[in-house]
């Protein structure tokens, strides 16, 4: 890169320095990771690898490829580059869709200055990897301009990541069958529509065969039975829903209104549900809590909808966060003053928090804070934030455009004046509201939860306002070496 393309994205540079700064403040200061309660059930997968029945096991194997190095330090050092190359994918696409350098910029900073972001990646959780992995899937089947396909192999490329960010998270699958859809609206042909869902199915296929080998279902994780539980446990009545005998036991106690979150109905120690630490759902168990919640929908269609929407909406885009679903979980999400030492649980598949992280590490892995790093993190994290209100008008700032346009009696932006349109705002816009929506649907509202829309939000807003001819700013702002000339056809 030329000393006039350092001018010409200073903005950008600025930023990522400061983020990558942050980050190695933060990696100082909170050794050699934070830990949140799932943690311990991957590390436990990556020591010797096992389809959990609680957890997608692709964070686990992560680990488990790392295992050899005995770093945790190592891995959160992956995870910050991960946070760091969102960014960059963000800023390049964006750029090469014709966006200024100052937008692409502000579009990239909430996922590299975001304190609770920075936070996210130094935890020992998958939602960082989930993240890069559905990034870099829809930078590949984006990158081509001017409505052109991508090559087969990319689109095999594509499918694939999305299905490593499936057996990640499994709410990558409503975003794996939302890109599929998106790629008919481009109209890229069977062919590669065919490509995309053969690459991203087929290793879910692979892993639902493991998973019934291991554990006798075809499945992903046997939980959503119970997961959809606990989000009816928050208002289910049985006297309104009339359960069988062999569901009666499992109507939640107290009154609505006056119950603990829905998630932590599943887990706390007086559960109908029943679960302890050490053990995992019965077949049956989840069955039976499936019955019951889809019962419960039928029966309390409104609440359902009210619980949902609350989440969704008020939660989501609150000014301030609350302690939900308990002031312990979200005192996770906080730098420690006081690091905790390793829970004193044990483990599904064997051991205790402290047993198998030291048996990752090769020796002790408790957090330790080390000032005055940890310090700076805390009092960072306490203003440089993005408030839910602001995810909220980034979502809907993709709308101006199109009003405009509409106003003006103009078509519908993919062909007007080169714009990428609403089909390319689409596969990044539906990405961040299923990433929203789905939880509360189908488990409850969680902070982190939020944390992996907002950059797909920022991309497709960015994408939105973005001119479709790189360089299109003027001639002040330089484009990205090499995206002014005409693009080849892409091989692979």
């Amino acid at each position: 890169m030329t000393s006039r393309h350092l001018v010409a994205h200073r903005s950008f540079l600025v930023v990522f320095s400061l983020g990558a700064v942050l980050r190695v403040i933060t990696m100082v200061g909170f050794a050699p990771t934070l830990w949140f309660n799932d943690s311990y059930d991957y590390v436990r997968i990556a020591l010797d690898p096992f389809p959990h029945p609680i957890r997608p096991a692709g964070y686990g194997i992560f680990l488990w490829l790392l295992k050899p190095f005995h770093s945790l330090t190592l891995v959160m050092a992956l995870q910050h580059l991960m946070g760091l190359g969102i960014g960059v994918a963000i800023y390049v696409l964006l750029r090469r869709y014709g966006l200024p350098a100052w937008g692409a910029t502000l579009a990239a900073a909430p996922v590299l200055l975001d304190a609770y972001q920075i936070q996210l990646e130094q935890m020992a959780l998958s939602d960082t990897l989930f993240l890069f992995l559905v990034v870099c899937a829809f930078t590949i089947l984006m990158w081509p301009r001017q409505h052109r396909p991508p090559a087969l192999g990319w689109c095999a490329l594509a499918g694939l990541l999305l299905a490593l960010a499936t057996l990640t998270r499994a709410i990558g699958l409503p975003v794996l069958l939302l890109t599929l859809g998106v790629l008919v609206l481009w109209r890229v042909g069977w062919r590669r529509l065919g490509v995309v869902a053969v690459a991203g199915m087929l290793p879910l296929a692979a892993y639902t065969a493991w998973f019934h080998a291991e554990n006798g279902q075809y499945a992903l994780t046997r939980t959503d039975g119970v997961f959809l539980w606990g989000r009816t446990a928050e208002f289910a009545e049985c006297a309104k829903i009339k359960p069988p005998p062999d569901l009666a036991a499992l109507c939640p106690p107290g009154e609505p209104g006056k119950r603990r979150a829905s998630s932590n109905q599943v887990w706390h120690e007086h559960s109908p549900i029943g679960w302890t630490y050490g053990e995992v759902f019965s077949p049956e168990l989840n069955d039976r809590a499936m019955r019951f919640a889809l019962d419960a929908i039928k029966a309390q269609p409104l609440d359902y909808v009210q619980a949902v929407l609350y989440g969704a909406t008020v939660r989501t885009f609150w000014v301030t966060r609350s302690p939900y679903p308990t002031a312990y979980v979200t005192d996770l999400y906080e730098f420690p003053e006081h690091p905790k030492p390793p829970p004193g649980w044990a483990v599904y598949g064997g051991g205790t928090p402290a047993s198998v992280t030291a048996e990752y590490e090769q020796g002790p892995a408790a957090t330790h804070a080390v000032e005055p790093f940890a310090t700076v993190m805390r009092g960072y994290q306490q203003v440089a934030y993005l408030p839910g209100i602001v995810l909220a008008g980034i979502l809907l700032l993709p709308a101006v455009p199109w009003w405009r346009r509409r106003r003006r009696g103009g078509a519908d932006g993919g062909a007007e004046a080169g714009r990428p349109g609403r089909s390319r705002v689409l596969m990044p816009f539906g990405g961040a509201v299923a990433l929203l929506a789905v939880p509360p649907i189908t488990t409850d509202f969680d902070y982190r939860y939020v944390l992996v829309a907002v950059p797909l939000a920022c991309l497709a807003t960015g994408l939105a306002f973005a001119t479709g001819r790189p360089g299109s700013a003027g001639p002040s702002v330089a484009p990205l070496p090499g995206v002014q000339t005409p693009e080849p056809e892409h091989q692979f």
